[in-house]
């Protein structure tokens, strides 16, 4: 768990910066979350005015990256097809500033504030139909969108996922994985480069997404679905966005009934065929694996020390299934 003098450290250094953003020192700052990166609420105590603000873990984008994030949720906004946060500017213009975190520079954004709570467990089925029609809007966007010069965003492929070069560490890493379960996956890992080596990177199949549209970062407000949190935004199959929906959920026993309704959705936007869409299981279990090995790196988080070791015996037991489905063998 992150400890209170880092946390107080952290949040010093961003009030220090919130002059940037014309807000002095009657503004209360309050955790919201921390993860990949620490978001924090700043409320005025007079005009009760919110900003959320975004600091960014050190080492993990460039400024470029995180200009093109913003770059593209402006675009998305000047549809008006979607409802997203807009990037707050500093007194200056800008929109990214750098603190000083104890000797590392962290970037820091600025969002509107947006009410909202995430998707209620309850019924999901509605939630995640309107999320397949919003997916295939950010697809058909992404496919048409004349992206701004110097635009960089990291990959989602097999390789920055489960492969050689993984953005969020070893699988094999993954918390109490023994060595008949590394063996498993590492079948599974085998069979997955192979189907996705056949599916294609075709410009229909492999573009820029949001990849990280869990239920933690949708906000329900009456019958608005607000996306937050592009930090992860990038390159990869359009049909992976399904597979972040279901992230740390992916053995719930609702998953076929949400994918139904995510495919119904999506198609009243953009065609989705069966033959395509036969590759979202796949999709779903390297995004279990991927998140097996988040959890392992990023164990300091609450979200790792929620899941732990069992989130681990859970991603083997479901590359079991999914070999028995494919026809595999241990």
């Amino acid at each position: 768990m992150y400890q209170a003098d880092f946390l107080a450290r952290l949040e010093a250094a961003l009030r220090g910066a919130l002059p940037l953003w014309g807000m002095g020192d009657d503004t209360d700052l309050e955790l919201l979350t921390i993860s990949e990166n620490a978001t924090f609420l700043a409320t005025n105590r007079k005009s009760f005015a919110r900003t959320v603000f975004r600091v960014h873990r050190p080492d993990y984008h460039t400024k470029d990256e995180i200009a093109s994030e913003l770059a593209w949720i402006e675009a998305l906004r000047a549809t008006g097809e979607v409802s997203i946060p807009a990037p707050i500017p500093m007194t200056s213009g800008a929109l990214i500033a750098d603190i000083d975190d104890d000797g590392h520079t962290r970037h820091v954004v600025a969002f509107e504030f947006v009410p909202g709570i995430e998707p209620p467990d309850g019924d999901l089925i509605p939630w995640y139909r309107e999320l397949g029609a919003i997916h295939a809007t950010l697809h058909s966007h992404s496919i048409s969108w004349a992206k701004p010069k110097g635009f960089t965003r990291f990959s989602w492929d097999f390789e920055t996922t489960i492969g050689a070069t993984p953005h969020w560490g070893d699988w094999r890493k993954g918390l109490g994985l023994d060595d008949a379960g590394r063996a498993v996956i590492e079948q599974v890992v085998d069979l997955l480069r192979r189907k996705l080596d056949a599916y294609g990177k075709g410009p229909a199949r492999f573009g820029l997404i949001h990849a990280d549209l869990r239920l933690a970062n949708l906000l329900v407000d009456t019958d608005r679905l607000t996306l937050i949190d592009f930090d992860d935004c990038g390159f990869s199959w359009y049909l992976y966005d399904f597979a972040t929906a279901v992230s740390f959920f992916e053995t719930d026993p609702r998953i076929p009934a949400l994918l139904d309704a995510w495919k119904e959705g999506y198609r009243r936007v953009r065609p989705l065929s069966e033959e395509e869409a036969a590759i979202i299981p796949a999709l779903v279990v390297m995004r279990r694996i991927q998140l097996t090995a988040w959890i392992a790196s990023h164990a300091e988080t609450p979200t790792a020390q929620a899941m732990g070791e069992p989130y681990t015996a859970g991603t083997v037991e479901m590359a079991r299934r999914f070999l028995a489905a494919e026809g595999g063998a241990e």
